[in-house]
């Protein structure tokens, strides 16, 4: 017999509390990301934590929520999704809380690793709830309101954290973020339940291939942002994880009740939209990460302003969102991502062509175009991947989702940070070379270590400082120009995917 969900009728009213609360929820999760990097210069300067120990503090949150969001999909799925929200927001709550207390590294990096898993527990439970909550003909614009604040919500944690460090210290960003999940924790007490009525036993085993898998990727990718591709421990976590991929792919072909049904890939539609989130979220975050870098150290604006900058991206990302699902339905899936990542091709270009010189409103329009890229694909690419899985299964493909997000968005930050940094150094380095030694290894370390060498060198740290943000602006040229070829490839690839035989 097929699983049926426990869900009761749900009046208009009701569905549209459930889908404000689960947008809520999953924004905090994907603005924290943002919040924490916001605020680490000022947290380092206080608590005097080494540069390894912030990647840590940055990075393990991201690790935790790609390896864990799997396995508490499927731990919604069969215990019902509201409880694992709830107690995901809990240990969000407690853990962004948890740097209140202690200020050691160590205690700050087990703090941040902690709320990755409820951020784990959180995200596939808030899109399976609104997935379980609408029938199909009226889950489009629910879904596409999801989507729309997901791809916002590292915008929403820039400007939240530049609000809290304009008028308070570094503990803010924890505390605010502290309360309100549990606010969302006791309001998600009214929302719908749902889960599988047929008991299965639970693939331990997958889970633990799937949780090491994915985060063998993952640590890879974060560390070739630091150590470059080509670093032993970055090649030995990758083929790790490429390894348990086809482990984990092997071991659920086989399995009577799998954790994930891998023949879903076979599925043009599934497929599609996975590889569709994977390739957004590249171009997304890698964009954001050089643009924030582009802004305050080449434009000057602070962190608020950063944030405030940005948000033109939203006039069209919401309005198109809305449409997706339906648009999808007229033209077909591949059609619309296809059109849709090369909309996102065009706004990558577009923002690689900034420099020091660039107008606000030539960013303004290129963020324009990328958000337009993004809200056509994102929702159908997420409803394409929920709806082609049982309702009891709702909560695995919220997590493939998610975990597609979170592997794209590290491959776009290393990507670009790699790229980035490689071409600024070697255009940098012909006006840093009659500098002293410790001097020239800072300007060509960074823009920000140059600046600072020319705020120290007089009237010379003029020039110095204008050729610096030159090879910036170059250098993001560059990176987001791969950026845009990944994206491209990406359009190549859904185009070519053709059912499978039966």
């Amino acid at each position: 017999m097929d699983a049926q969900l426990e869900v009761t009728a749900l009046s208009t009213a009701r569905r549209g509390g459930t889908v404000g609360l689960m947008c809520s929820a999953v924004g905090l999760v994907i603005a924290m990301v943002t919040i924490v990097n916001t605020a680490l210069p000022a947290l380092a300067a206080d608590t005097g934590v080494t540069q390894a120990q912030q990647t840590w503090i940055v990075d393990v949150y991201t690790l935790v929520l790609a390896a864990l969001v799997l396995p508490m999909g499927a731990l919604g799925d069969r215990y019902g999704r509201r409880g694992v929200l709830i107690a995901g927001l809990a240990v969000f709550a407690v853990s962004c809380a948890a740097p209140l207390l202690a200020e050691s590294p160590e205690w700050l990096i087990a703090a941040r690793a902690l709320t990755g898993l409820g951020a784990a527990m959180i995200m596939p439970a808030t899109l399976s709830i609104i997935n379980a909550s609408f029938p199909p003909e009226r889950r489009g614009r629910a879904i596409g309101i999801w989507a729309a604040v997901a791809g916002l919500g590292g915008l929403g944690g820039l400007v939240l954290a530049g609000l809290l460090l304009r008028h308070f210290s570094w503990h803010s960003v924890f505390l605010g973020p502290a309360v309100l999940s549990a606010l969302f924790a006791l309001a998600c007490l009214t929302v719908p339940t749902s889960r599988e009525l047929v008991h299965r036993r639970f693939d331990t085993v997958g889970a633990a291939l799937g949780a090491l898998a994915i985060g063998s990727l993952v640590f890879g990718i974060l560390r070739a942002a630091d150590l470059g591709w080509s670093s032993a421990e970055v090649i030995v976590a990758l083929v790790a994880g490429v390894v348990l991929i086809a482990a984990f792919a092997w071991f659920e072909a086989r399995h009577p009740a799998p954790l994930l049904d891998v023949r879903l890939f076979l599925n043009r539609a599934f497929a599609t939209g996975s590889l569709s989130v994977t390739v957004q979220f590249t171009a997304a975050f890698g964009s954001l990460y050089a643009l924030a870098q582009y802004l305050q150290l080449v434009q000057g604006y602070d962190a608020l302003k950063s944030g405030l900058a940005l948000w033109p991206i939203a006039l069209s990302t919401l309005p198109l969102s809305m449409l997706s699902a339906w648009l999808g339905q007229r033209i077909g899936l591949r059609l619309l991502t296809c059109a849709g990542l090369a909309v996102v091709v065009a706004g990558v270009v577009l923002l690689g062509r900034l420099d020091a010189g660039s107008a606000y409103p030539e960013l303004a329009i290129a963020v324009c175009v990328l958000g337009g890229g993004l809200g056509l694909t994102a929702p159908a690419a997420t409803s394409a991947i929920l709806d082609n899985v049982p309702p009891d299964k709702y909560g695995v493909a919220s997590a493939v989702n998610d975990a597609t997000r979170e592997i794209g968005a590290a491959l776009g930050i290393a990507l670009a940070g790699s790229v980035l940094s490689a071409t600024y150094t070697s255009s940098v380095e012909p006006s840093t070379a009659a500098l002293p030694a410790a001097a020239r290894e800072a300007a060509d370390g960074s823009l920000a270590g140059a600046l600072a060498v020319a705020e120290r060198s007089g009237p010379a740290g003029a020039q110095l400082a204008a050729a610096a943000r030159d090879a910036f602006s170059e250098g993001m040229w560059f990176s987001l120009l791969a950026l845009a070829g990944i994206v491209a490839a990406g359009i190549v690839a859904a185009a070519c995917l053709r059912p499978a035989r039966t």
